[in-house]
């Protein structure tokens, strides 16, 4: 081997050519990646259209299922009834179409209870019903299907006093309650700052 021929072999017995071959390969094969795969899943970008052959469009795509953004601060609100032999009450939320609500409540003993909604415009008496049962207690999230007012009526068909208490957090305007054929409107309060 003469001393040319060692210098373009390097330490390792590979020739420059070889090395400019390996990176070129590796640089082309990274390339074609980038084009076919990285740039439709991360950036919706599918100059060759093998993103859509391929389903990769939809990854690019963010979670509208996962995170819903919100204009509004959340409020907080919790209330407490106690009901006798046969009374009844009905508890509903001011929720937009999209808005959600954590809720718990929970009861000194068993009520018929049937969570509810009654969307905009609806003719009188129409409701969408979302659960119905005779229990002590429930807890849960809800998001409203459409804007309107969304909650729960509460039956003692028994013979003892029943104490409910209801706790929520969500993205409300306000709630009303409706007792003994009248309402009453309630503020309900934000936990935080809109600034």
């Amino acid at each position: 081997m003469t001393g040319a021929e060692e210098n373009s072999a390097g330490a390792g017995g590979v020739s420059r050519r070889k090395m400019g071959i390996a990176t070129g390969a590796a640089l082309s094969g990274a390339a074609i990646v980038l084009v076919t795969l990285v740039l439709p899943a991360e950036y919706g970008m599918d100059p060759l259209g093998t993103g859509a052959a391929l389903g990769l469009g939809a990854l690019a795509e963010p979670g509208s299922s996962t995170l819903t953004s919100q204009e509004t601060p959340y409020s907080v609100n919790s209330v407490e009834f106690t009901l006798g032999p046969f009374e009844s009450v009905e508890y509903k939320y001011r929720i937009e179409e999209g808005g959600s609500m954590l809720y718990s409540w929970e009861a000194t003993g068993t009520l018929l209870f049937d969570m509810h909604s009654e969307p905009d415009g609806a003719p009188d008496g129409y409701a969408e019903t979302f659960a119905k049962e005779r229990t002590q207690g429930d807890n849960g999230t809800y998001i409203a299907p459409f804007s309107g007012i969304h909650g729960w009526f509460w039956e003692n068909r028994g013979t003892d006093d029943v104490t409910l208490k209801l706790v929520s957090a969500g993205f409300y305007s306000g709630a009303t309650e409706f007792r003994g054929g009248g309402s009453v409107d309630y503020e309900v309060t934000g936990v935080r700052d809109s600034r």
